[in-house]
């Protein structure tokens, strides 16, 4: 989100300076991008839409026409230029040669996922066997642990690669290399710098204090990518004749770049790209299974991705068998895909029965913030009766709902609590946890700006509302900003066709870093206003002329600007929000994501 400080010199867009959501509204673009825009324009022939969306996202006159086409051969970075590249790719490759038996120790969530299966393919491809090994989110916590580590290196395994963890895991990876056992760590976590000097085992790792690749941006899968293609380097040098086709693994690096939520820059964009098209080409069984489990009848797109397919890979590790991701990825039988696939779609559905009990007991403990009777700058909510892999969702649902931080606890029946943290623009939870650790509130945490996790001893919980309250509050009015929206054009419900869609696209794909367009409708009728299931709301807008635009507003019911829309049927509003294409017995319809909306003057 924007704040008006940081957009002093642009003008109110449709004179709107407080919104259904208590938004002000801003052009995007200042004077100097708008002209930037009109030449973009008029030296490529692009629509006037397409040429302010790149201009209101930086791209230069200069650069537009590669932006709109991003490569790998264009954006594809040296593997050289990351810390430990070499070494990691020469061990890697004896492996390959040696038929060396490896571990692979990831993460539970997608990223891991597919970073554990991209590496697992690469080996298989080359007759090496590898087994996955991902920890258990409530018995094992993230990363690897000592315990975990001993016993893979007492097994007779010669090495191990972590992905997407073991960063900082200094005691971890001690363990197995007392057994004699050889660590290799491919993440993109920070490293801390307290504990830089103490690893001399390979790590790649963009974010680590000492890497000059500025590709910090690549999530596990990324980064696993880059190694391989140093790896295949070293092969080919070696006379390896068959090196495996990494452009096959492109749809399980699009898929975790999408899911990580990691910025959509650089060589990001090129992966989505390319790897969207390796998806929908379906050559993955697993991605092929789940896509038919869930009933995706389109070409798949980010959306699908992000909402349907990411969340039931995820739900293995929030609920379930934490390994079922990999294996699902991995899999190259087509019935025991579909098998996983079944499994995981049906956890997803127990995960999200499972949300929905835990966040109506979440409200409950909120109802005078509810209501209103009860005025807070943050929320703290806890339970015994809570899964610790749900409590992120919970607070991620409240945060949304109230627009302010919010930590959600379960508590283990051993009195520990465990937390997830998301918060708002201005308010840097991240710092605030580590003050927190710092005074010994909590046992421990870490996190950034918008995420946070930790754990808590449940006796101590009262004692951290208040201190969490009153950090938020202090850190909310050193910040004094407004939130705005920025709206990148003015749209009406007659000018929104597939063909616009499609080359708004261009400029794609969006995401962290390089957001989805939103334009504003002025002046449209709020008509066919009804709810969808218990958390959306439908409606159709009607222009001037009386041509409509489907649109929809998610979890809107219940929020103020669900309550707005309702409020204001059949009457004529300023709206706000995203465009895409959606798909219906192979019919492709316009229809529009209501973020915002606004009273106008008739």
């Amino acid at each position: 989100m924007h704040y008006l400080s940081e957009k002093k010199d642009l003008p109110f867009f449709l004179g709107i300076q407080q919104s259904a959501t208590n938004k002000i509204w801003l052009d995007r673009l200042d004077p100097p991008a708008l002209n930037n825009a009109l030449a973009i324009a008029q030296k490529y022939g692009f629509s006037d839409s397409l040429a302010r969306v790149l201009s209101a996202r930086g791209v230069d006159e200069i650069d537009a026409e590669v932006f709109v086409n991003p490569t790998l051969r264009t954006l594809m970075p040296n593997p050289s230029t990351f810390t430990d590249m070499q070494r990691t790719a020469v061990r890697i490759a004896d492996a390959c040669l040696n038929h060396e038996q490896v571990v692979i120790f990831g993460d539970y969530d997608v990223d891991g996922a597919c970073a554990s299966a991209i590496l697992a393919r690469f080996f298989t491809s080359l007759g090496l066997r590898s087994r996955i090994y991902i920890p258990d989110r409530i018995n094992e916590g993230y990363g690897p642990n000592a315990m975990a580590m001993h016993n893979l290196a007492i097994g007779g395994i010669s090495l191990i690669v972590t992905v997407d963890c073991g960063a900082n895991s200094i005691d971890a990876i001690k363990a197995a290399r007392i057994k004699g056992t050889e660590v290799i760590v491919l993440d993109h976590h920070q490293v801390l710098d307290e504990t830089l000097h103490k690893i001399d085992w390979p790590q790649v790792n963009p974010n680590r204090p000492d890497d000059l690749s500025g590709q910090g941006h690549l999530c596990a899968a990324g980064v696993v990518f880059m190694t391989l293609v140093a790896v295949s380097r070293v092969l080919r040098e070696r006379g390896q004749l068959h090196i495996p086709d990494l452009l096959a693994y492109l749809d399980l690096v699009a898929l975790a770049t999408i899911c990580d939520m990691v910025p959509l820059i650089g060589i990001n964009r090129a992966f989505v790209v390319k790897g969207l098209q390796v998806a929908q080409a379906m050559h993955n069984p697993g991605l092929s299974a789940l896509t038919q489990i869930v009933h995706i009848n389109e070409p798949l797109n980010t959306f699908h991705f992000s909402y349907i397919l990411g969340p039931c890979i995820n739900a293995g590790g929030r609920i379930g068998n934490p390994a079922l991701g990999a294996q699902l990825l991995t899999c190259q039988d087509c019935m025991k895909a579909m098998k996983i696939a079944k499994r995981l779609s049906e956890l997803n559905q127990e995960r999200k029965e499972i949300e929905t009990c835990q966040l109506q007991e979440a409200e409950t403990q909120i109802l005078p913030i509810l209501i209103g009777t009860e005025i807070t700058s943050s929320i703290v909510v806890s339970s015994k009766n809570w899964h610790p892999g749900i409590v992120g969702l919970i607070a991620s649902r409240l945060k949304e709902r109230m627009n302010r931080p919010v930590l959600a606890i379960a508590i283990k029946t051993d009195g520990m609590g465990i937390g997830s943290i998301r918060s708002i623009s201005g308010i840097n939870v991240g710092t605030i946890i580590a003050d927190a650790v710092a005074e010994g509130l909590i046992e421990k945490g870490g996190g950034h700006a918008m995420a946070a996790g930790l754990t808590v001893r449940s006796e101590k919980i009262a004692q951290l509302r208040v201190w969490f309250e009153e950090a938020v509050t202090l850190a909310g009015s050193k910040s004094e900003k407004k939130e705005a929206l920025l709206i990148d054009g003015v749209l009406s419900a007659t000018g929104v066709t597939p063909w616009l869609i499609q080359i708004l696209e261009k400029a794609g794909p969006y995401g962290v870093g390089h957001d989805a367009p939103i334009f504003a409708f002025p002046k449209h009728k709020l008509i066919n206003i009804r709810e969808i299931g218990k958390k959306h709301i439908s409606v159709s807008l009607a222009g001037i002329d009386g041509n409509k635009l489907k649109g929809i507003a998610f979890r809107a019911i219940g929020t103020l600007l669900g309550d707005f829309l309702f409020a204001n049927r059949m009457n004529i509003v300023h709206l706000a929000g995203n465009l895409s294409l959606n798909y219906w017995n192979g019919y492709a319809a316009p229809q529009m994501h209501i973020l915002d909306a606004a009273a106008c003057k008739i």
